[in-house]
């Protein structure tokens, strides 16, 4: 119990920052790309109880993380209507690209406030374990929603690239999507998309950051 309370005290300004920055980027894109319904219901915002769903925010990440040391959760839907883009097929992808950009953006965030913590010499330990929390936590959010299936960001991108006949076929998973999902993380299938996309994201945040590094050490 006390390690999950100090999990929870590391993980949990992360986690809220990578969940509310993510939802708001799809709000942002979609008013952008010209459809103001997700701004119009007070979605586009900072926030954390605007985009906060109990049940997939807390409830299934917890049960989860002790049963299978896997996190899987998810926030209220940004409602948007796909119509109203300009473009609607190709202007979906940028709508749903945008919220796994922003997760690797704040990972990148993360990343150089571990390098300056580093640099100015911090010796608490908590700060670490925060920076080093925020840069994983939204590794996994960036991967996690890239996984192509609908409703995921990944498989919204998907659909905007396939042919159109093949575009309609695709989409109709999206009413099982979720059930999909929960199979392939209780069957660890999804480790096998994750853990290079993970790894792929820390490679090229270090490639990032390698010039702050010289410069600091």
């Amino acid at each position: 119990m006390d390690e999950l309370i100090r999990n929870l005290a590391v993980y949990a300004l992360p986690v809220l920052f990578a969940i509310t920055l993510h939802e708001a980027a799809h709000a942002y894109a979609a008013k952008y790309f010209g459809d103001t319904t997700a701004y119009a219901a007070g979605r586009m915002s900072l926030n954390p109880m605007s985009h906060i769903d109990p049940v997939g925010t807390v409830i299934i990440p917890v049960v989860l993380y002790l049963t299978t040391g896997f996190v899987f959760g998810y926030a209220r839907p940004v409602p948007i209507d796909f119509s109203r883009l300009r473009n609607p097929k190709r202007h979906m992808a940028w709508v749903a690209l945008a919220g796994p950009a922003a997760n690797f953006v704040m990972a990148l965030l993360w990343t150089i406030l571990g390098i300056l913590l580093d640099a100015f010499q911090v010796s608490e330990p908590f700060w670490h374990k925060m920076a080093y929390a925020g840069l994983i936590t939204n590794l996994l959010f960036f991967a996690f929603n890239l996984v192509p299936i609908p409703p995921l960001d990944g498989g919204r991108i998907a659909v905007s690239l396939l042919p159109n006949r093949l575009a309609y076929k695709y989409a109709r998973l999206e009413p099982y999507g979720f059930f999909i999902v929960l199979a392939l993380i209780f069957l660890k299938v999804l480790n096998f998309w994750v853990v290079p996309v993970v790894m792929a994201g820390q490679g090229l945040l270090s490639l990032i950051v390698s010039p702050l590094n010289l410069l600091l050490h």
